[in-house]
């Protein structure tokens, strides 16, 4: 059995940034869940598909896998590599959207279980200590104000060229955050077993070293 470390919180917290960190540290394989959301959302974007009924039927279609090469991880949608795809912000609606229907998470949750039986893992989301691995060894939940959030999303566009409004992008942050706690199926919450972490004036460092600490004492 491997150790299962767990980090949730909302969109835009940097659960992501610092998960690879946390796995790179300690060795760990990093499984980016909100990647394969992305990945299912980016399948029914290009079929212009946002019909729940049709996604139920048609998410067994999109076969989604995640491999590493020389350290580097590739997402995989039905033999194509789509990492330049699945980071948009239309690609992350779409993953919002899709990731409420209980048909779409039942295929995704199965790989990231079997994956956590067998290797040291680090796995971050929505509802990773509460669903996916409720009897994870260590979990985290990871937040920072709606405001920070934004801050961070728009230097990141800025930094890649992109004109945005930072207003536009706290809204969207806020409108998500209501989405994913509200939702039927494995709502965004925190673990009663997780350990709180707001990164509002924290440094990605500061947090690396809290989760590292959280950890060692686990041993």
């Amino acid at each position: 059995m491997g150790f299962s470390i767990a980090i949730d919180g909302p969109a835009g917290a940097g659960k992501s940034t610092i998960a690879k960190r946390i796995a790179k540290e300690l060795g760990f394989i990093y499984v980016d869940t909100g990647a394969m959301y992305r990945a299912m959302g980016l399948y029914f974007q290009r079929k212009n598909i946002e019909d729940t009924v049709v996604i139920k039927r048609d998410c067994k279609e999109a076969d989604i896998t995640i491999l590493y090469e020389n350290g580097e991880q590739q997402v995989i949608l039905n033999g194509e590599n789509v990492n330049g795809f699945i980071r948009t912000e239309e690609a992350g609606k779409m993953a919002s959207h899709v990731a409420k229907i209980k048909e779409v998470r039942f295929q995704l949750v199965e790989l990231q279980r079997k994956l956590s039986k067998t290797s040291d893992v680090v796995m971050d989301g929505r509802d990773i200590g509460t669903h996916v691995l409720p009897n994870a060894d260590l979990k985290i939940y990871l937040t920072a104000s709606a405001y920070t959030r934004a801050e961070r999303r728009y230097k990141e566009l800025l930094e890649k060229g992109e004109t945005c409004e930072l207003e536009k992008i706290e809204e969207d942050i806020v409108a998500r955050d209501e989405q994913d706690m509200n939702r039927e199926f494995a709502p965004l919450r925190q673990a009663q077993d997780a350990v709180l972490i707001d990164s509002s004036d924290l440094t990605i460092d500061e947090v690396v070293k809290k989760i590292i600490y959280l950890y060692a004492n686990k041993q």
